[in-house]
């Protein structure tokens, strides 16, 4: 029997100034179309895998204090370098350069600190 509480994330909340800014900049960095739904006029659903887990960016809770001062959560890669590249060919600012051969830290157009990491 399962838990109450399963030991999976379902969603990650990230507040956007823009939902439809934000929907574009999230869907270019992963090459996904952005054709996902704006509901309710400030949320966006972005599937990460098949398992149901999302990326829900919302502009309601949104305020000029609701960026994150360390990463949020991190997107997987299997070869950092060319994550690396692939974030710089899309001018997204770089906040570190790859520590320990093995991840870096971006910020997303509302300042939010991400993380991409060699799984």
């Amino acid at each position: 029997m399962m838990g109450i509480i399963m030991n999976k994330v379902g969603a990650i909340f990230v507040a956007v100034s823009d939902i439809e800014k934000a929907r574009a900049w999230y869907c270019s960095i992963l090459e996904l179309e952005p054709t996902y739904d704006i509901i309710s006029g400030h949320l966006c659903c972005i599937p990460l895998d098949n398992n149901g887990q999302n990326i829900v960016l919302d502009s309601k809770i949104y305020t000029k204090d609701s960026h994150a001062r360390t990463p949020m959560f991190h997107f997987n890669t299997d070869d950092i370098q060319a994550a690396f590249q692939f974030m710089q060919d899309k001018d997204v600012e770089i906040i570190s350069e790859i520590e320990h051969g093995h991840f870096f830290s971006i910020k997303d157009p509302d300042g939010n600190m991400l993380m991409v990491c060699k799984c």
